[in-house]
C-alpha cells in the first residue's frame, strides 16, 4: 500500500508539471510561428530531446519491453525501425525540410510541383494525425486505470485533457518543454532504472542465458517477414509524417535539424535494445507471475522488481512517452486541418479561404488555440467510443506511405517530377493500398487480417511509383518559374514569415 500511495504521488505530480509547462509555454507564444513551431528557434538540445520524445510513444516503450519479454533480443527491431526512420530523415533530407520554412507537408507538395491538386495529401495526413493522437491517448489511459483504478473512459478523458491544456494553451512551445522533461525521465526510467535493477533480478545476462531458450539471443528470431514489416510501415512512414516534420520545423538552422535529428536516431536505437534486454530480463525475473499480456509486463517490472518510489518514476516515465506522442499528433493535426483541409474543401465551393492573420498575430494564435482544442476533444471521443482505433490508425498509415510517398520523397529529390504525376500517384497509390486491403479483408478467415496486412502498402507503393515515373516523363516539366521558387527556397532564401502560412498563399502555378 505504501509503495502504491508512493508511485501515485510521483505521477500526480507529474501531470501537474505538464499542466504548468502550458502555462510557461503561452509567455513565449506571440504568433503563428510561435504556436506550431516553437519560433524556429531550437538548438540542438531542445531538438535533439523533442524529436526522440515525439517518435517514442507507448509502443516503443511498454511494447518494446513486452516484445523482448516474448521475443528476446529480437523484441529490439521495432523501435530499432523507428529510430532508422529518423536517422534517415534527418541525415537525407532534414537540412532542405527545415529550409522551406513551411508549416505542413502539403505545403511542400504544392511549394514544389505548383499544383494544388496535391493538396488532397493534407486529408490523408489529417485522418493519420487524428487517429495517432487518439490510440495515444487510449494508451497512456491504461497506465491510469492500473494506478488509480479508474474506468477506461475516466482515465482517457482526464488524461486527455490534461495533453490539451498544456497543448491548447502553449502550443508548440510548451510541448518542447513538456517532450524535454518527458525525454529526461524516459531516459532515467529505462537506461538507470528498469534496466539495471531488472538485469540485476534476473542474474545478469549469464543469468538469462542459463534460463531461457538459445533463441532469445537470435537477432532475428522474431521473423524476416516481422522485421520488414517494421521497416516498411514505420520507417517510411517516418519520413513523411507531419508530426515528425513538424518537429524539423522547429530547428534553428538546417545543421540543428541535420545532426540533432540523427543524435535522437541513434538514442532510439539504443533505446530499442535497452527494452529488449529489460523484457528478457523480466521473463527470467517474473518467471512464476501471471502475466495476461505481454504490454503488462512494464508495469508488472516497475511494481515488482524495483524499490518503492523508484517505480512511480518508471510509470511516469510510460506516460510521458505516450503524452509526448498525443501532443504531437494532435498539434500536427490542429495544423494540417487549419492550414490544408479547411482551404481545401473551401474551395470545392468557390471560396477562398486566408488561414492568416499576420496584421493581428494574437488573433491567429487564438484560431489556432480553437484548431488545437476541438481536435483535442475529438480525438479524446474517439479513444473513447472506439475499440478499434487501431485498425483506423492502419488504413491511415497505410495510405500515408502507399499514396503519399513516392510524391513527397520524388519531389526532394528529382527535379523531373511533375505536379500531375504526383496528384495521380496519390491516387493510384491511394486506390491500390485501399482496394488491396478491401479485398484481402473479404478473403480473410480472420476479422482485420486483411487491415494489418504487408501486400496493400507493398501494392500501393509499386502503383504510386510506376505511374510517378511514367507520367513524370510523359508529362512537361514544371513551370520554371515554380522551379525556381522552390531552389531559392532549398538554397535558404529568406522568405517572410506570414507567407508561409496557407498553401494558397505560395506559387499557384498550375502544372
Amino acid at each position: 500500500m505504501e509503495s502504491s500511495a508512493i508511485n501515485i504521488a510521483i505521477v500526480v505530480v507529474y501531470l501537474l508539471a505538464m499542466l504548468a509547462f502550458g502555462w510557461w509555454g503561452k509567455s513565449r507564444t506571440k504568433n503563428n510561428s510561435d504556436f506550431l513551431v516553437a519560433g524556429r528557434r531550437l538548438g540542438p538540445f531542445l531538438y535533439t530531446g523533442t524529436m526522440a520524445a515525439v517518435v517514442l510513444g507507448g509502443a516503443s516503450t511498454v511494447g518494446g519491453v513486452g516484445l523482448g519479454y516474448k521475443f528476446g533480443i529480437s523484441g529490439m527491431w521495432l523501435v530499432v525501425a523507428i529510430g532508422s526512420g529518423v536517422l534517415l530523415l534527418s541525415l537525407l533530407f532534414a537540412g532542405t525540410i527545415q529550409k522551406l520554412k513551411i508549416y505542413t507537408v502539403s505545403q511542400m507538395l504544392t511549394l514544389r510541383y505548383g499544383s494544388t491538386a496535391t493538396q488532397t495529401s493534407g486529408i490523408v495526413m489529417l485522418a493519420y494525425t487524428l487517429m495517432l493522437c487518439a490510440t495515444s491517448t487510449g494508451a497512456y489511459a491504461t497506465i491510469f486505470v492500473v494506478l488509480f483504478g479508474w474506468e477506461r473512459w475516466l482515465a482517457i478523458a482526464i488524461g486527455g485533457a490534461i495533453v490539451l491544456v498544456y497543448s491548447t494553451i502553449g502550443g508548440m512551445w510548451s510541448i518542447t518543454l513538456a517532450d524535454q522533461v518527458q525525454f529526461v525521465i524516459k531516459t532515467v526510467g529505462i537506461f538507470f532504472l528498469m534496466l539495471p535493477f531488472a538485469l540485476n533480478a534476473a542474474g545478469g545476462l549469464d543469468g538469462i542465458r542459463a534460463r531461457v531458450d538459445e533463441s532469445f539471443f537470435d537477432i532475428g528470431g522474431i521473423g524476416l517477414q516481422t522485421i520488414i514489416t517494421y521497416f516498411v510501415v514505420y520507417t517510411l512512414g517516418l519520413l513523411i509524417g507531419q508530426d515528425i516534420w513538424q518537429r524539423v520545423f522547429t530547428a534553428k538552422t538546417p545543421t540543428v535539424a541535420r545532426w540533432g535529428g540523427a543524435t535522437a536516431g541513434v538514442y532510439c536505437i539504443l533505446y530499442g535494445f535497452a527494452g529488449a534486454l529489460i523484457g528478457m530480463a523480466a521473463s527470467v525475473a517474473l518467471s512464476g507471475v501471471e502475466i495476461a499480456a505481454k504490454d503488462d509486463v512494464y508495469a508488472e517490472v516497475a511494481t515488482r522488481l524495483l524499490p518503492i518510489g523508484i517505480g512511480g518514476l518508471v510509470l511516469a516515465a510510460a506516460v510521458a512517452a505516450m503524452m509526448s506522442t498525443a501532443s504531437g499528433a494532435l498539434i500536427a493535426a490542429a495544423t494540417v486541418a487549419r492550414a490544408d483541409v479547411m482551404p481545401f474543401v473551401a474551395s470545392w465551393f468557390g471560396k477562398k479561404v486566408d488561414t492568416s492573420d499576420s496584421d493581428n498575430p494574437e488573433h491567429d494564435v487564438k484560431a489556432n488555440r480553437y484548431w488545437v482544442l476541438g481536435l483535442g476533444i475529438v480525438a479524446i471521443i474517439i479513444a473513447i467510443s472506439t475499440k478499434d482505433v487501431v485498425a483506423a490508425l492502419t488504413i491511415a498509415y497505410d495510405i500515408l506511405v502507399g499514396g503519399l510517398l513516392v510524391a513527397i520523397i520524388g519531389g526532394l529529390v528529382w527535379k523531373r517530377g511533375t505536379g500531375i504525376a504526383a496528384a495521380w500517384s496519390m491516387a493510384a497509390g491511394s486506390v491500390v493500398t485501399l482496394g488491396t486491403m478491401i479485398i484481402l479483408e473479404i478473403n480473410a478467415e480472420v476479422p482485420l487480417d486483411g487491415i494489418y496486412a504487408n501486400e496493400p502498402i507493398y501494392f500501393g507503393l509499386i502503383a504510386s511509383a510506376l505511374v510517378y515515373l511514367v507520367v513524370s516523363l510523359a508529362s512537361k516539366p514544371t513551370d520554371p518559374a515554380v522551379m525556381k521558387a522552390w531552389t531559392d527556397r532549398v538554397a535558404g532564401t529568406r522568405v517572410a514569415e506570414e507567407e508561409l502560412t496557407t498553401p494558397a498563399s505560395q506559387s499557384g502555378t498550375k502544372n
